[in-house]
């Protein structure tokens, strides 16, 4: 397998820095999708995602200087991303807003389901119940049950592939506040996961 030779997000923001526009455009690139997925979630709502995505990059253009090299860029950028999915919500007066493998009940052939296999909707499983549409709206529509500190948690958790000591670091939160609100989260996320699917047979 050949090396990767591409520089390190953290490389390119010291480029962009310098003045260098094509490190930006390449950082834009290289997260958008997984960030548009994230805001989706967030959001809910995949016109909506693509605004705040703008408005997230538009901060990470602003604030360059003020990022640290030494640290990792994706979990600073998915911070404020967090931060301005919250404000387009506070803005909409939208209310609503463990471990990830932990099964949540819900699947199918007598099969449990995990949080982690349920966001992984760009590849259903060939046996599910639901088409991959049906499904996604089911996801968010249980997403969008929680509360809100519990949803952005869950899916920072999800996204970033962080440890606690590492989400706790990155939100400025004590490792148990972490440990508490992610088993919260994957609970109530498991309760309405289930309530949809049973809604969802019933129908």
């Amino acid at each position: 397998m050949p090396e990767d030779h591409s520089p390190s997000d953290e490389q390119l923001v010291k480029d962009l820095r310098r003045g260098d526009e094509s490190a930006f455009r390449t950082l834009v690139t290289r997260h958008h999708d997984d960030l548009i997925r994230f805001l989706t979630r967030l959001v809910g709502d995949r016109t909506a995602a693509e605004d705040v995505f703008q408005e997230t990059f538009l901060q990470v253009y602003v604030s360059a200087d003020t990022f640290d090299v030494t640290r990792r860029f994706r979990p600073w950028l998915f911070t404020i991303a967090a931060n301005k999915g919250r404000d387009h919500l506070r803005k909409k007066g939208r209310r609503r807003m463990v471990e990830l493998s932990a099964p949540v009940g819900g699947g199918d052939s007598g099969r449990p389901a995990s949080f982690v296999d349920l966001m992984e909707v760009d590849i259903p499983a060939p046996d599910a119940a639901l088409d991959r549409a049906e499904q996604d709206e089911k996801v968010q529509e249980a997403l969008d049950a929680l509360q809100p500190t519990l949803k952005e948690i869950l899916l920072l958790a999800y996204f970033q592939r962080l440890s606690y000591a590492q989400i706790a670091d990155e939100l400025g939160i004590p490792l148990g506040t972490v440990k508490s609100r992610l088993h919260a989260a994957v609970a109530q996320f498991a309760r309405h996961w289930q309530r949809v699917s049973r809604d969802a047979r019933s129908e």
